[in-house]
């Protein structure tokens, strides 16, 4: 599906920016009017870390009017594996200023605002309010639900990404889009407060080049959104196996709105007690922890079969079970995960309290506080 541009042209280009995105002028999607869209586009880019390094790179040396970057982090050595947009000199410095000054070394015309304030929902409408479109390379699900209920309020397309380990994802997310398009959010994905922390990459590690493809695959969405050119990322995410060297798209859908007047039935709940007691039982239904990886490198169920939720939406018979107890962070992924199931016919119920509930009862197994 093809939007039309987010921005009216500039009237001219200067001359060294002319000259300096020629390559751009010859590609018949972009042209001259492509490329002054891209002179009058404003874009926020939350993070300057890992993913937000290659996309302020790519965006400034595209020719990107203004970018407005959102971090209040400093740079540290450790950084520096993926986040090329950093060098040795600039450790200690404000990440938005260090990569402030990569942009502009990059393009004259460039307007380059830099916010060190922590974004969130106190002050994520001001901070995010003026511009044409997000990209969210941030690295707490907190901070992302935040992004995506600002941005809904605003109207603004959300370029999002994630990356841990070797996998990586990136679609787009759009709570108005223009007709015929219905919205959808990462609240479709993620239901807010639903997700817990992932680990660091400190403690579950990140491939340093995997951040800049899947930082190169959002900034090419960005400037496809902008000039209204190409197919987006809009209803489709693009999971990048780095390791598998494979790459593919899963399909996304607004989450069901119940018909008024109607009532959905129930879904079973089993509690971590009566799970536990079956556990070692052969005949024991299939347990589908429909997490993301980010979550799971953190520590899941024992037998547990792993498959993210967009991948059970996009296929429900995927785990190749009759019978499923679904598991997710809390409850609202897992049930979603189920509603899907069931209507592909598969007998499915869902861990009560997910795995809040399960690492409770552990600790309190051991006798931990």
């Amino acid at each position: 599906m093809t939007f039309p541009p987010l921005v009216a042209p500039v009237d001219a280009l200067i001359p060294d920016e002319a000259s300096r995105t020629a390559r751009h002028h010859a590609l018949p999607q972009v042209g001259d009017a492509g490329q002054r869209r891209l002179a009058a586009a404003r874009i926020a880019v939350v993070g300057a870390g890992g993913l937000g390094s290659p996309v302020i790179l790519a965006l400034a040396a595209a020719g990107v009017g203004m970018l407005r970057i959102i971090d209040d982090d400093h740079v540290e050595v450790s950084n520096l594996q993926r986040q090329i947009i950093h060098d040795l000199d600039t450790i200690g410095d404000a990440k938005a200023e260090s990569a402030a000054r990569r942009a502009r070394a990059l393009s004259r015309a460039i307007r380059v605002e830099t916010v060190t304030e922590r974004l969130g929902a106190d002050n994520a409408g001001r901070l995010l309010d003026g511009c044409d479109l997000v990209i969210d390379g941030s690295d707490s699900f907190a901070t992302r639900d935040v992004v995506d209920a600002a941005c809904a309020r605003l109207g603004v397309p959300v370029v999002w990404g994630s990356v841990l380990g070797g996998f990586a994802q990136v679609t787009v997310f759009w709570a108005t889009p223009p007709e015929p398009a219905t919205g959808i959010r990462l609240s479709d994905l993620f239901p807010p407060g639903a997700a817990g922390e992932p680990p660091n990459c400190a403690t579950a590690g990140v491939l340093g080049t995997l951040c800049l493809h899947a930082g190169a695959v959002m900034a090419t969405e960005a400037v496809k959104l902008v000039m209204g050119v190409g197919e987006p990322l809009f209803g489709r995410i693009c999971v990048l196996d780095a390791f598998g060297a494979k790459q593919r798209e899963l399909p996304l859908r607004p989450s069901p709105t119940p018909i008024a007047g109607t009532a959905t039935p129930a879904i079973g709940r089993v509690s971590v007690a009566t799970l536990r007691a079956t556990l070692d039982d052969d005949r024991a239904p299939t347990l589908l922890d429909v997490r993301e990886a980010e979550e799971v490198a953190g520590g899941r169920i024992p037998g547990a079969v792993h498959i993210p939720l967009a991948h059970v939406l996009a296929d429900p018979l995927v785990a190749g079970a009759a019978r499923v107890v679904v598991v997710c962070e809390r409850g609202p992924r897992a049930e979603r995960a189920a509603e899907a199931l069931r209507a592909a016919g598969v007998e499915a119920t869902v861990l009560d309290g997910g795995m809040a509930a399960w690492r409770a009862a552990q600790r309190r197994a051991v006798g931990v506080a």
